[in-house]
């Protein structure tokens, strides 16, 4: 049964308790009243979650952390081992140095549309991995297994799309930010669906945020009178996959993006960084048109 290591100041000690929420409700109970909270833990894949929604819960701020700031941040003070209570420690260190912005709850309905949209990636990818494989078969049972199984696969995403189109339909605000998106050239449902999924945050944000948390932000490298080449990086990965065709076809198809692309090629810029170009200018429009409500958009 996965478990939960505390590290506090007060008292200065390290205890651990279970996950699930009646036992995490029980060490919540153990803390004082005046006991001033804000917990701080690293995302594990989903086994962070039951924590998360007892603490919001129970009206306690929390701060979910990339793991590898905390890895980062512990190697800075010279911390090279690993163990629960050493991660415990290091994450109250983490905390009181840094100070964290606690994590705004998810709703119900962005849990489903989140767990709904990764699902479908996961599917996909076992697909595309069966169909190169049943291609290389040659035995008749082995090829008529990895026939079956992809069939199977491609029931799944359409059970998975008929699940986002009803929870679509039963949520007008979602169906509403589906529909803005949509309008601009080269963006789909599923495209929608994948960013709104994995940045509910998306039209509250100014165009900084917006394209440093998809990780499309250039990044700068340089050092006295050296230059390098600027780069993305961090922000959320699944944010770039959901925007990396619509940007292909915008690239194309949308009158606006498309002079963008084509004048960033003209000036010798390599097509992946053009393209790169586009995703960011994407980003930003999405996020301004959901921003703003009056907002005029020229496809």
């Amino acid at each position: 049964m996965p478990s939960l290591t505390c590290n506090s100041t007060w008292p200065a000690a390290s205890t651990t308790c279970p996950t699930p929420p009646p036992a995490i409700a029980g060490c919540l109970n153990s803390w004082p009243p005046s006991f001033s909270v804000h917990v701080v833990c690293e995302a594990t894949g989903g086994y962070e979650r039951n924590v998360v929604a007892a603490l919001h819960q129970a009206s306690v701020p929390v701060s979910v952390l990339n793991p590898a700031r905390v890895r980062h941040f512990a190697r800075a003070t010279g911390q090279r081992a690993k163990t629960d209570h050493i991660d415990a420690a290091v994450l109250s260190a983490y905390g009181q140095a840094l100070n964290p912005k606690p994590t705004t709850p998810r709703t119900e309905q962005e849990q489903q549309l989140a767990e709904l949209v990764r699902r479908r990636v996961q599917v996909l990818e076992i697909l595309v991995a069966q169909r190169q494989q049943a291609e290389r078969l040659t035995v008749p049972v082995l090829r008529r297994q990895a026939q079956s199984l992809v069939r199977r696969l491609q029931r799944d995403v359409e059970q998975i799309e008929t699940q986002l189109q009803a929870l679509r339909t039963q949520a007008a605000t979602l169906d509403e930010r589906v529909q803005k998106l949509e309008a601009i050239t080269g963006v789909g449902t599923i495209t929608a669906l994948g960013v709104l999924a994995e940045l509910p945050e998306l039209g509250t944000l100014n165009r900084r945020q917006a394209a440093a948390l998809a990780g499309l932000a250039p990044h700068p490298r340089e050092s006295g009178q050296w230059h390098g080449r600027r780069s993305i990086g961090g922000g959320r990965a699944p944010v770039r996959r959901a925007l990396y065709m619509a940007a292909l076809v915008a690239a194309h198809s949308n009158r606006h993006l498309k002079e963008f692309y084509q004048r960033l090629r003209s000036a010798g810029k390599p097509a992946k960084v053009a393209l790169t170009a586009v995703m960011r200018k994407l980003i930003v429009l999405m996020n301004q048109i959901l921003k703003n409500p009056n907002f005029a958009l020229q496809n």
